[in-house]
């Protein structure tokens, strides 16, 4: 995990890798609980033995969100700003799912600094974030999020 003491210092990793978390399984309890959540019960999800017959690789899939609902799950894994009072969600310019993530496959989040600007009491960062799939050239997400950091 990267320290960063303070939002002053986030600056100087801007264009830079911040890390890499730790592996994440993705298991059918997970998908069935994300499905609960969001009233989200396509098939391709929850109906494993209708997956077995009909969708490649015979599995269900997780659903996008859910992947993408991982980032504040992992993220606390690759860097945090030691000295600072709070950090919040500010939006997400660009998603895109690029990959199914069948159940029980393993991911991991790879950050990267795009950019620090000045907000009233602390900064706000954009964040470049790729979800690998293990065994999978392609990562499985691509997210540009930003997120607001008070001192």
């Amino acid at each position: 995990m990267l320290d960063i003491p303070t939002t002053s210092d986030l600056a100087s990793h801007v264009g830079q890798k911040l890390g890499t978390s730790e592996w994440f399984t993705v298991d059918q309890k997970t998908i069935d609980l994300f499905a609960e959540a969001t009233g989200d019960h396509q098939w391709i999800h929850v109906d494993v033995e209708r997956a077995k017959k009909e969708m490649p690789g015979g599995k269900t899939i997780a659903h996008g969100f859910l992947t993408l609902s991982l980032l504040p799950r992992l993220a606390p894994s690759v860097y945090r700003v030691v000295k600072r009072s709070r950090a919040i969600n500010y939006g997400t310019n660009k998603v895109r799912f690029t990959a199914m993530v069948p159940a029980g496959s393993r991911v991991r989040l790879h950050i990267s600094l795009k950019g620090v600007e000045p907000i009233q009491g602390g900064v706000r960062v954009t964040l470049h974030n790729e979800m690998e799939l293990e065994g999978n050239e392609r990562p499985c997400l691509v997210a540009e999020t930003l997120a607001q950091i008070y001192d």
